[in-house]
Order: C-alpha cells, then structure tokens, then sequence
C-alpha cells in the first residue's frame, strides 16, 4: 500500500514539473500593445478594442503591469514562450488556459487588478503575477 501512495506521489510531481517544460504557443492580436517605461498599454484593434499580449515565461509574465482605458473592451492574448501557463483576472471573469488563450472583456471598473499564473506552473508559481491598472 506505501509503495502505491508513493508511486502516485512521484506520478503527481512528475506532472507537476513538466508542466513548464511544454510550449504551447497563441496567435497574436491583429494589432498589438505598445510598451513603455516596463507597461503595456492597449493597442487598438479594429472593433474599438485595446489588445494587451501577456507573454509568460517561467514563473513571469513580460510586464509587471498593463494599462488600459476604462469603458472599453479589452482583448486579452496570453502567449507561453516558456512553460506552460495560464491567466487570470479574476475581477473580469478572465480565465486563459488549455485551448482559451484568448478573451475580450469590458474593462468598466476603474482600479488595479491582479493578473496571476491559473496552471501549476512549478517553484516559482506562486509569485507569477502582474498587475492590471484600467484607468479612467
């Protein structure tokens, strides 16, 4: 019986460390972010929308934060360079993993919301976050 708890242990760690040795790539938005100063700010696309390009690596996103503007739709796009990871903003019911690596929203409350890694991503998972600043 311990050798079966420990062979399921070994399994789950197995997959739990592999998951940031897959790539897994997303198209990017038709027209995307532009960066300054270490923030993204929205690009516009064609409907109006802001796009914001999240670009993970292991155990971070490219930028510590993304800008938009309040009252628009964003497009949100998460590209895995490294790893395999997720997004989420959880304020904005924004949840990009597996086949979803690709969501627009409303951006309609002003404020900083937090962007973090959703996949078990290994050691550094827990400090995988960004920030989301929707200006008004």
């Amino acid at each position: 019986m311990k050798k079966l708890i420990v062979l399921a242990l070994a399994i789950s760690l197995v997959f739990a460390l592999s998951a940031c040795g897959k790539k897994e790539t997303a198209q990017p938005p038709a027209a995307g972010g532009t960066t300054t100063g270490g923030t993204t700010t929205g690009g516009a696309a064609a409907g109006g929308a802001q796009n914001i390009k999240l670009t993970a690596t292991n155990w971070k996103f490219d930028q510590p934060e993304y800008k938009v503007k309040q009252g628009q739709d964003v497009t949100v796009t998460l590209e895995n360079k490294e790893g395999l990871h997720g997004a989420q903003i959880k304020d904005f019911n924004v949840n990009l993993s597996g086949n979803t690596l690709t969501k627009t929203f409303k951006a309609d409350k002003a404020g900083t919301y937090d962007i973090i890694c959703s996949v078990p991503c290994g050691q550094g998972h827990l400090n995988m976050k960004a920030k989301l600043i929707v200006e008004s």
